[in-house]
């Protein structure tokens, strides 16, 4: 285990995002992520858990919701196992989010937007390969033009990054690559460029944790580290018996064209 966390976990995600002693951090990475649209000075964290309106509705749980200076509410996801709904899923925690604007009685319907991060530790698609950064945004299909901008959705796939700590250009890079690589850094990139990444190193660092949240961690990076030790596990037995059953239907084969294998 290296010097900084792994910012992967649920428990340290929310360490470096999801407090309120560590929202400037928060403000920077939506800052860079939606650099050339607006500023970010301020947000609020908001109830993260939202009970169901009728019995036996599922209960929605947000990583990180909070509503920025501005007006817009951002939702922002981890997800390090893969799901094969999860775009579904995130569309499901905007509608709700939008939903839960609503007033009773007499309402002109005047929402405030609503934006989704999602963060998959997984290719979308399945097959191993995608992009890093997909923005779905809701327009005209023969225009292209914005039809609303009350609902985005912005889905980053790690997988896709594979730059160098050279070869990063810009500032959403530069975050992307040092989420992916924390775990493994002995010092914290890029704090001459950008003066976040000096405080992200004392939020990330394991030196400045306190007993307890060290404990957290390393409970929480055990159950993570073992989940994805099963997944390559399972992949190696799967190859394994692939090969086995190869070799089985090879020799099937060659007896029944009269060839001694």
């Amino acid at each position: 285990m290296g010097k900084f966390i792994n910012p992967f976990t649920d428990w340290a995600f929310k360490h470096i995002f999801g407090r309120e002693a560590s929202k400037d951090i928060l403000i920077e990475f939506l800052n860079d992520l939606l650099q050339g649209e607006r500023v970010i000075t301020n947000l609020w964290f908001l109830n993260n858990e939202r009970e169901p309106e009728q019995l036996g509705m599922r209960k929605v749980i947000y990583d990180i919701y909070c509503q920025t200076d501005t007006g817009e509410h951002i939702i922002v996801e981890m997800q390090n196992r893969r799901q094969d709904f999860f775009k579904e899923r995130g569309l499901f925690y905007l509608s709700k989010a939008i939903a839960n604007q609503g007033i009773k009685g007499n309402w002109d319907f005047k929402l405030d937007a609503v934006y989704g991060v999602f963060f998959a530790n997984f290719f979308l698609n399945g097959k191993n390969k995608g992009k890093l950064r997909t923005d779905v945004i809701l327009a005209d299909r023969d225009t292209r033009e914005m039809f609303c901008d009350k609902l985005r959705q912005i889905y980053i796939e790690l997988p896709a990054f594979k730059k160098t700590e050279e070869e990063c250009e810009t500032d959403f890079e530069r975050w992307i690559y040092i989420l992916k690589n924390m775990e493994i850094m002995e010092r914290m990139p890029f704090k001459a460029r950008k003066a976040v990444f000096d405080r992200l190193e004392q939020i990330a660092s394991k030196a400045n944790m306190s007993p307890e949240e060290r404990q957290q961690y390393e409970n929480e990076w055990k159950i993570y580290n073992d989940y994805f030790n099963s997944i390559d596990s399972a992949k190696r037995e799967g190859k394994e018996e692939g090969r086995i059953e190869g070799r089985e239907e090879g020799r099937i084969e060659g007896r029944e064209e009269g060839i001694i294998l």
